[in-house]
């Protein structure tokens, strides 16, 4: 029979107890409650995650399809599905091989492979099948891995290349076109140079044929007197007959003149054979190929038209060296040249003592030539915008503002450089044309 003593120590052990079990109870709740708290969060964060990627896959231009370790679609976006008319349900699941042509899906194939043995990346050109017909895409594909490193899948990203091949075409016919105006606006700033040379032209032209003209003028009437001579020596006349005639007829004279005509015909033709080969070298469109050329040849007979289209009475003096190869177009460079020149020339109509010197020397691998005057030269606030295009300084009809402007081009195009320069110590202008030197052969 169990004391009051007893009864008091098995009372003290069933509150202990009790307490224990609350104190289990209270820290047990508290974890589930942290616990709780924490899925919470995280499935908040997934459903952020999954509204994030579902915006992403809604939104994306590009096709972009997730697959699985079986190659079969799990998540495709709006794009992809759009781009073969399906409905996004009934694609996960789908053999993503069966949305392409027999050789895409080959090629589908082959960089799975590759992407399971190497984890490399993997792009190639693809026709997706659409109700339109087959539709070239570019395809990226990258492999899947979990956090353990192992592939669970590949993610494919296709660019539409339709829209980029015509825009490429649009662009190339831009391109082409742009290329033509700039040609044609070549050939009409040189038959504007051309225009202002046809009056020096026509002298140059007009004294050689002139000279041509009388010649055969001079050969007309001395043949006519031999005919005379020979029908009286053919008639079997007397001798004292046909010394009165050819005394009469001053054949002695004209048999010295006969050959001073035929030389003075001769130099004439020839006069104008040169004339008609500089003008074909100057009105060459320069669209041949390049070729190694005398830079100073070709300044020469540039500056030698200007100086005839001018008639300013001014001659280009040339210093430096006799002669240098360059390579590049001869016509465009000429054009260059003569733009040079006439400009130099406007600016100093009129004026008393006006020079014009070009200079061409060789600087290392390039061949520079310089064309200065001593006229008003350039103002410094015009010197940035000079060769700009449609910029000009003369009046209104007397000049495109091109010219500079495309000789500026011209002479990058050829690998070279084209730059207003400084005149130290006196007034004027110069501009400096570098070019490449010919190439070794």
């Amino acid at each position: 029979m169990s004391t009051s003593t007893d009864r008091h120590r098995d009372g003290e052990f069933s509150d202990d107890a009790w307490l224990s079990v609350l104190a289990a109870y209270d820290k047990t709740y508290a974890e589930l409650a942290s616990h709780h708290a924490l899925l919470e969060r995280q499935n908040q964060e997934l459903q952020t995650q999954r509204q994030f990627i579902a915006s992403i896959l809604e939104a994306v231009n590009d096709i972009m399809v997730v697959l699985g370790r079986d190659a079969r679609i799990e998540e495709a976006s709006a794009s992809f599905a759009a781009a073969v008319r399906r409905d996004p349900a009934d694609l996960a699941g789908l053999r993503l091989s069966d949305v392409f042509d027999a050789e895409g899906a080959a090629r589908l194939d082959a960089a799975l492979a590759e992407l399971r043995l190497q984890r490399s990346a993997a792009r190639f050109e693809a026709n997706v099948l659409t109700p339109e017909g087959p539709s070239p895409f570019d395809i990226a594909l990258s492999a899947r891995v979990n956090d353990r490193g192992r592939l669970i899948g590949a993610v494919l990203i296709g660019r539409p290349l339709a829209e980029l091949r015509r825009a490429y075409s649009e662009l190339e016919a831009s391109h082409r076109q742009l290329k033509e105006a700039q040609i044609q606006l070549v050939r009409n700033e040189k038959l504007a140079s051309l225009g202002r040379l046809l009056a020096g032209v026509a002298h140059e032209l007009n004294n050689p044929i002139s000279f041509v003209y009388a010649s055969t003028h001079a050969l007309d009437r001395y043949v006519s007197r031999f005919e005379t001579y020979f029908e009286r020596v053919q008639a079997g006349a007397p001798r004292e007959e046909l010394v009165a005639l050819r005394t009469e007829l001053k054949l002695e004279r004209d048999l010295k003149n006969l050959r001073e005509a035929i030389v003075g015909a001769r130099d004439g033709a020839e006069r104008v054979r040169d004339i008609v080969a500089d003008l074909r070298r100057l009105s060459a469109s320069g669209t041949g190929e390049r070729v190694a050329f005398d830079l100073v040849d070709t300044a020469r007979i540039a500056a030698k038209w200007v100086e005839r289209g001018s008639k300013s009475g001014i001659e280009a003096q040339f210093t430096g060296l006799p002669s240098l190869n360059v390579q590049g177009v001869p016509g465009h460079i000429q054009q260059i040249v003569m733009n040079l020149v006439q400009n130099a020339m406007d600016a100093m109509k009129g004026q008393q003592g006006a020079r014009l010197t070009i200079h061409v020397e060789r600087q290392e691998n390039r061949a520079i030539l310089a064309v200065t005057d001593n006229g008003p030269g350039v103002p410094e606030a015009q010197a940035t915008s000079i060769f700009d295009p449609f910029f000009t300084t003369k009046p209104v009809g007397q000049g495109t503002g091109l010219g500079l402007s495309i000789s500026h081009k011209i002479a990058e195009e050829h690998g070279g450089r084209l730059a207003l320069c400084a005149v130290p110590g006196s007034k004027g202008a110069c501009f400096r044309l570098e070019l490449p030197l010919e190439e070794d052969p």
